[in-house]
Parts: structure tokens; sequence; C-alpha cells
């Protein structure tokens, strides 16, 4: 009976084991952060959402050698830039990634409110651009191909991620080798995402990320629609006509500043329910079928092969 104990102790520790090393998190920044007091700050976790961020990082999902497509996607939790919902819109989407061969990387940046944050609006970008360059920087250690490496963000998340699509600001040097890799992404998938800080705005997210008295050329500024260009590259997009938070005319500008600047490749779908909750899974009626969609669409335009 106590070697029967001991047996499932040591196959529990090899589980617990396995699952730490599949789950990795590397902190971004070493001595060089910009934007920062200098305050030591620890991450605040509670109910599966992040409310401070003390280290900025990335947790690691590899997908299996045999399966890796040689494809990486950098995903964006969402929360309003008041929080980060770390595990609905970030490792369970990471852990789907890796059933299609492709590994993923889940953002722990710095919200825009931080005490140790010195202008609130650069830290997230900042921290999202540092996490794109050092997938590109690492491309050889985890099988990918550089030029192969989206973003994906949901509601703020979705935001930060056009905002990284489209921004020519360069907030996350870190005087460092990495200063010299690109940031901007291949491909976006953007669910439910704010685009506008205008007319169409979720008021919490952009007054988290600008402040409650912005001026209306910063307002412009973080508008994604009015900053997208030639280079910005194609984005599938997913919409709930039903949803009350952040309405799909976000959604609707983007496309069609996507398709105004020739952008090959962007699609938008707008599904009638699904509210401001689209998840992975347990979606109503014809939202559900969004994965198998977006996974499609990465055939489409060659990111996975």
């Amino acid at each position: 009976m106590i070697n029967i104990k001991k047996l499932l102790i040591c196959q529990l520790c090899l589980l617990f084991s396995i699952t730490a090393i599949a789950q990795e998190f590397i902190s971004i920044w070493q001595n060089s952060m910009p934007n920062s007091k200098g305050l030591d700050l620890k991450d605040s976790i509670a109910n599966e959402r992040i409310y401070q961020v003390g280290t900025p990082g990335v947790y690691v999902f590899e997908t299996s050698q045999a399966e890796n497509k040689g494809a990486a996607v950098l995903i964006i939790p969402g929360g309003g830039y008041a929080r980060l919902a770390y595990q609905v819109s970030g490792w369970q989407l990471a852990k789907w990634f890796n059933t299609i061969g492709m590994t993923a990387f889940v953002l722990n940046h710095r919200l825009p409110q931080s005490p140790d944050v010195i202008t609130s609006y650069e830290a997230p970008l900042a921290d999202s651009q540092r996490a794109m360059r050092y997938i590109r920087a690492n491309a050889g250690k985890y099988g990918i191909n550089t030029n192969k490496i989206g973003v994906m963000g949901c509601s703020a998340g979705g935001h930060l991620s056009a905002t990284l699509s489209t921004f020519n600001e360069d907030w996350g040097l870190g005087n460092d080798n990495l200063d010299t890799l690109a940031f901007c992404p291949n491909f976006s998938i953007l669910v439910s995402p704010v685009i506008s800080l205008g007319e169409y705005a979720h008021k919490g997210s952009r007054e988290n990320l600008l402040g409650k008295d912005a001026q209306q050329e910063l307002i412009d500024q973080f508008s994604c629609h009015k900053r997208v260009n030639a280079s910005t590259p194609p984005a599938f997009m997913v919409h709930a006509d039903n949803d009350k938070s952040v309405s799909p005319m976000n959604s609707v500008l983007y496309y069609s500043a996507l398709k105004e600047n020739g952008i090959a490749g962007s699609t938008i779908h707008i599904f009638p329910e699904g509210g401001h909750n689209i998840a992975l899974r347990n979606n109503p009626g014809s939202t559900q079928y969004w994965p198998s969609l977006a996974e499609a669409w990465l055939y489409e335009i060659n990111i996975l092969e």
C-alpha cells in the first residue's frame, strides 16, 4: 500500500513538473525597462485576473516538435486596461493554438494606471513591442519562422494588438540587441476589439489608457482605424452584433480602413449572438464556428501550410 502511494506521489510530481515547463515565464526586461519609476511591485492576482503587473513578460506555450508548423502568436488578454483576464483570453487560447501547430506566448503587460508607470498610454505598447522582439530574437530556439509571427487580442487586448499593428512610435527600446528587430506582427486576430477611442469607444478602456481628460489629439492617435497604412498586417476580426460593451462598429471601422489601404487577406465576421463574451468554446449559434474559421484563414494567408 505504501509503495502504491509513493508511486502516485511520484506520478503527480512528474505531472506538475511537465505542466510547469509547458508554462514557462520569461521576463522581457532586464535592467532597462522604459517608462518606469523603479518601484518594486508584485503581481496581484485574484479570480483568474491580474490586477497589477510587477514583472512584464510572456508565458510560453510550446507545441510539440512533431506538429510545429513554424508559426507563432503573441496573445494579449483583455480586461479594459484595468486587469488581464489571463485564463479565458490568454492561456486557454494558447493551448488551442498549440493544437494547430503554433507556439503561443501570453503577454503579461504593465497596466497603464500602475503606480510605477510614468506615462500611462506608453507602458502597454512598450511591453508588447518588446515581447514581439523577444519572440523574433528567439525564433530559432522555438522553431519559428520570423515572418510568421502574429498577435491576437480580445476586447482591450484587441485594441493593444491593433496598436501594435499600426503604430510606428517605438516605445519598446531596451538598449540592447533586441532594439534592432521589428516589432510589427505579420497578422492579427481580433476578437470583440476596442478600436476607436472616440465615437464608439469603450469608456473604461479609454479612461484607463489615456486618462479621464484626454485631449482629442491623443484620442485620435489611439483610434487604430485612423493609423492603418499600407504596412499594416492583415486581420481576422470577430464580433457579435449584440455586443453591448464594445460596439461591433469598432471592427467595421478597422476592416474598412484595411480595405481602403489595400491590405489583402483581411476578413470580418459579425455574428448575431455572443455579446461581449465570445470565448474559445460554448458560444451561441453560429458564433461557435469562429475558431475553425480562424484556423482556415491562417492557411489562406499562408501562415500555416
